[in-house]
This record gives structure tokens, C-alpha cells and sequence, in this order.
């Protein structure tokens, strides 16, 4: 069984303490308190809890089914997708003119977390709908807007991005899906894509489908795509549906995970379709939707990974195996055991410190969105920037390390699937994969982040981290955890200024280090997400003891004292060069096959 409660009481303290949210003009701009936030997070936590929940197995157990063209999604599905979307949590940031909540960005986050974390599968189709209302409205005419809007916002409609062609993946360049002028200002759209996400099924009444495509005639490569809206049924102009598009679904895959999930081979055939955004322009529009993706997986990694400590952590408390010393008992539970209690508190201190950073980013939309000043948006949107790679890698591969340490709490019994535990794992091993593998993000840090505007983008990072140092270098209660934070620290400014110092013509080198960077960052900008809870829980304290401040001082203790230092690794790995991958020769992978 798997084992889930909002963490409301965390979600409380990211809002009031840590972001500090009731004096912030995100809110105020809004008529908004942060009760008024809990408020709605406590209605969306008993949906997941009670409706999305025990239909995780369910889902995985059935799968969806294909049959002539169609999916059908598992039973129980299509009932809980009408409460969803008839509740408006489909529209809770979309602008109230288009019938959304226009409710902060943060609070999508919030939303997203706890669906992917009591249903992932199901999440999926929401959550691409979510990406496509985005592209639609920063890219769109208004006429396509105020058509599609509304239907995608209500729910009543789904949306899809459609990338991937059997001979491209992330080299979008060799795209061959073709779309041809008609007369009318439409577009007819042929071709076939693959692994699309909720590219066919049940749930609503039509699917809105983002089609990547080039003209004829267009420049080769990526300068050649555009961005299309094709509709699987074609509505009127009053959003009535009319006739069925020529999109068809071929067949959908057989999965490791996400079983309820569909993901389609999707056949294009003169479909008709309008253009969004620019001719030749696509990956600009079509960004907005990847960019809002991988934010949005990074939260399915915090998601699964909360659900595999909460389990574990249940388990640990009722299996009795083994015990201490000087019990009295037969025998303890478990989580009296030193190596459970790592691993419980490796799971715990990593959430936390994720879910903080991740509240991060989305707090600087809404800063934008606050419209306060220039200075404050654009640094607002180079932390996005930064740590849109990052998030979207760092915690997908610790979901994969995390579900399986609540695997290994659960032994043999998290192996078989009646606890749930193994479907964890497996729904957890997409997420490193698609929205751009994490090698692929890592290459988008070293690569264009490193060298926007000769590295500011960085450079504003590491200046907050130096004012919060500076600022508290004579506190003593945060004496101990900044001399902690600081050897890490400067094996990622040691990295940064040795990867800066490679000659630019040495690409394969540079690209070598990628990844070993991306984990310094994400162990750094984690642990300094450590040093600030620690902070705000010091000053809290002083005011009121409580417990949950305590913990937190504690549980950033372990992440500073046990985790933040695998940094070091890394290092090594920067500094001893890529030569021995570079230079080992093609014909020696296959010596002694």
C-alpha cells in the first residue's frame, strides 16, 4: 500500500517563513492571504488523497487500452478527471479571462506536486494541458486564444506537445513533419510523432494537439520549424466541435511505467492546422511549453520521491525485524536500526531541500507577474534560467535514489507489487528521460547559461549566496552549518572558473564536464536552501520553541555534514579531464566481444 499525506505543515512554512509571502506583493497584488492559499491546498490535498490515490495501482495494474484508434483510459480515470476539471484545478493560474483562478504560479507547483505524488500517471494529462494554455497565450493570436483558451482552461479540452519523430529526438533540426499553406490562412499538416504524452484517450472532449513542422521552402534545420495548433476535432467559431481533424493515433507503447498514461504514435494526414507564433520561429513558442515541462517533471521527481518516504517511513514503523541492544522486545521495528534512519532522513533532507529551491523558481514567476520593477524581473528570470536545468535533473535523479532506497526499507516485500513500492521505481525512471534528458540539461547549463551575457546568469547566483554569507558570517548560531556549506561551495566556483579557462574550440572537453557540474550545482544550490530553512527555523525558535523548527535545524545538519559533500567527487571528475572518454577509440567498446 502506498502510503501519502500532504505535507501541509512543510507547505506552510515554504509560504510564510521561507518565502515570506504575506509581506510580499505577490499576494497583496492579489487580495490574497496566505490562508487563503492553505485553504485551497487543504481542498486540492483531499481530492488527491482520497479520489487519485487509490487509483495509482489501479492505473498501473490495467494500463491504458488501444482499440481501433482509440484509448481508454483505466477504470476510474475519466470519473476523476470530470472532478478535476469540473473543481477548476485545470485553470488555477490561467487568467480569470480566459476562466481561470489567476491564482499565484507557486500554487501550481503545490498542485502538481501533490497530484504526481498520489497519482502520476493521471497528472499527465492535466499537467501537458497546463504546458499548451501556456504556448497558446505568450504565443498565439487572439483569435486562437480566445477560441482554445477557455475549453483548455475549463478541462473540457486536453492539449499535447508533439516533438519527436522516429528519426529525431532532441535534434529537432531533422523534423520532416511538413505543413502547407492553404488559402483560408490554415495550415495542412502531414507527418508522424512519436511519444506523445496523452495523445489520444478518453477523458475530454477534444485534445488540442502543438505540432512542430517546417514549410516548404524553409530554411534547413532548426531556423526552419514553426510551431502549429491542430485540433483532434475541428471546433466553430462558437467552440462547438464540428467534423474530425485528419489526426489519427497509430498505436500507443508498451511502458516500463506510467501505465495509464498513454504515450501515442500520432499520424498527421493534410491535417488542418493554424500557425502559433512566428513562420520558422516554432522553438521560441514552442520553448515556452519544454521550459514549463521540465519544471513540471522536476516536480513529479519531488512527487514520487515524498510518496516513497512517507511509505517508507510507515513501513519502518510497523515491520518489526531485529533489535536494539537493550530492548526487552522480541524484537523493534525497524526504523530503530542506524541504516534505516539514514536512509530515512537522506530521503526527508533531499525533498525539503528540493522543494525549497523548486519553490524558488516558481516564486520568481510570480515576481515577474508582480510587475514591480525591471531590475527585479530580469533577475527573476535569469534564476529560472539557471535553475530550470538544474531542478529538472537533479530531481529526477534523486527520485530514481530515493524510490529506491524506500524499496530497499520495504526488502523483499517492496520487490512484489503488492506494496507499491516497485511501481514507484519504475514511474520514477521516465523522468531523468523525456522533456530533454538529463544529459541534455546539463549540456543547455555548461553551454548556453555558462555563456549568456558572459555569465551572469551564474554570476547572480553566487552573488546571493555570497550576501547571505557575509551577512551572517558573525551569527552564531550559523557559524557551524556555514563552515559546513563553504568547502562544497568552493569546489563550485573552483569548477566554474576551471571549465571557463578551457580553449571554447575544445567543445567534446567542455562537454565532458557537464553533468559533473550540474550535480555540484544542484548539491550546492540544495545545501544553500539548507543554510537559509536553518536561518528562518533559528529565528522562529527564538520567538516560540517548536518542534518542527528543531527538526529542521537537525535535518539540515545531516544534509550539510552527510550529503552536500559528494561535491568532491565531482570535482575530481572536472579535473582530471574527459581525456580517458575522449580518447578512448570506438573499436576498443567492442575488444573482445
Amino acid at each position: 500500500m502506498q502510503v501519502y499525506k500532504t505535507p501541509i505543515r512543510e507547505y506552510r512554512f515554504l509560504l510564510e517563513d521561507y518565502l515570506k509571502l504575506n509581506s510580499n506583493k505577490v499576494l497583496t497584488n492579489r487580495n490574497l492571504e496566505i490562508d487563503d492559499l492553505l485553504m485551497i491546498i487543504e481542498e486540492a490535498s483531499k481530492m488527491c488523497e482520497e479520489t487519485l490515490l487509490p487509483l495509482n495501482t489501479i492505473g498501473d495494474s490495467e494500463g491504458c487500452v488501444f482499440q481501433d484508434g482509440k484509448v481508454i483510459a483505466p477504470n476510474g480515470f475519466k470519473e476523476a478527471y470530470k472532478v478535476f476539471s469540473e473543481n477548476g484545478w485545470q485553470g488555477i493560474k490561467v487568467k480569470e479571462k480566459y476562466g481561470g483562478q489567476e491564482l499565484p504560479y507557486i500554487m501550481n507547483m503545490f498542485l502538481d506536486e501533490m497530484v504526481s505524488s498520489t497519482n502520476m500517471s493521471f497528472g499527465l494529462y492535466p499537467g501537458l494541458t497546463a504546458n499548451a494554455i501556456d504556448a497558446i497565450e505568450k504565443s498565439a493570436t487572439d483569435e486562437l486564444k480566445d477560441l482554445y483558451l477557455p475549453y483548455l482552461t475549463s478541462g473540457k479540452w486536453t492539449g499535447t506537445m508533439n516533438l519527436t519523430e522516429p528519426q529525431c529526438g532532441t535534434d529537432l533540426g531533422l523534423s520532416k513533419t511538413m505543413a502547407t499553406p492553404n488559402d483560408n490562412g490554415s495550415y495542412k499538416i502531414t507527418g508522424t510523432k512519436i511519444f506523445i504524452t496523452c495523445g489520444e484517450h478518453d477523458l475530454s472532449e477534444n485534445i488540442v494537439h502543438l505540432v512542430l513542422a517546417r514549410t516548404p521552402n524553409a530554411p534547413e534545420g532548426i531556423k526552419g520549424i514553426s510551431l502549429f495548433l491542430v485540433p483532434k476535432i475541428l471546433p466553430n467559431k462558437d467552440g462547438t466541435l464540428d467534423k474530425k481533424n485528419n489526426v489519427k493515433c497509430g498505436s500507443i507503447e508498451k511502458k516500463m511505467g506510467i501505465k495509464a498514461s498513454p504515450t501515442c504514435v500520432m499520424h498527421y494526414e493534410e491535417a488542418q492546422g493554424w500557425l502559433v507564433g512566428d513562420l520558422n520561429k516554432g522553438m521560441k513558442a514552442m520553448f515556452i511549453m519544454m521550459n514549463g515541462a521540465r519544471l513540471f517533471v522536476g516536480i513529479q521527481g519531488i512527487g514520487l520521491s515524498e510518496t516513497a518516504f512517507q511509505s517508507a517511513l510507515h513501513y519502518s514503523k510497523e515491520r518489526v525485524q531485529g533489535k536494539l541492544p537493550e530492548s526487552e522486545n522480541i524484537a523493534d521495528p525497524i526504523i530503530v536500526h542506524p541504516e534505516i534512519r539514514k536512509n530515512l532522513m537522506l530521503m526527508k533532507s533531499i525533498n525539503d531541500g528540493i522543494r525549497g529551491l523548486m519553490l524558488k523558481a516558481g516564486h520568481a514567476f510570480d515576481l515577474i507577474d508582480s510587475n514591480q520593477s525591471k531590475e527585479l524581473s530580469q533577475s527573476s528570470e535569469n534564476l529560472i534560467a539557471l535553475l530550470t536545468p538544474i531542478l529538472k535533473s537533479f530531481a529526477t535523479d534523486k527520485s530514481m535514489e530515493i524510490t529506491n532506497q524506500a524499496l530497499q526499507i520495504y526488502g523483499g516485500h517492496g520487490y512484489i507489487t503488492d506494496h507499491g513500492m516497485e511501481q514507484l521505481v519504475r514511474d520514477a525512471r521516465i523522468t531523468p528521460i523525456y522533456e530533454g534528458t538529463n544529459g541534455i540539461q546539463a549540456l543547455d547549463l555548461i553551454g548556453r547559461k555558462f555563456n549568456i551575457h558572459d555569465g551572469l546568469i551564474i554570476n547572480q547566483y553566487l552573488e546571493s549566496i555570497n550576501e547571505f554569507l557575509n551577512n551572517n558570517k558573525e551569527n552564531s548560531d550559523m557559524k557551524k552549518f556555514i563552515k559546513l556549506f563553504e568547502p562544497s561551495y568552493k569546489d563550485l566556483k573552483d569548477c566554474i572558473n576551471f571549465i571557463k579557462k578551457i580553449d571554447s574550440s575544445k567543445l567534446q572537453e567542455i562537454n565532458s564536464h557537464a553533468v559533473d557540474l550540474l550535480n555540484i550545482f544542484g548539491l550546492v544550490a540544495v545545501g544553500f536552501t539548507w543554510l537559509e530553512f536553518i536561518s528562518v527555523s533559528f529565528n522562529k525558535i527564538k520567538e516560540k520553541k517548536d518542534d518542527f523548527y528543531l527538526s529542521k535545524i537537525q535535518l539540515g545538519d545531516f544534509y550539510l555534514t552527510k550529503l552536500i559533500f559528494e561535491t568532491k567527487k565531482y570535482k575530481n571528475n572536472i579535473y582530471s579531464s574527459g581525456n580517458l572518454y575522449n580518447e578512448f577509440e570506438d573499436k576498443y567498446f567492442e575488444s573482445g566481444i
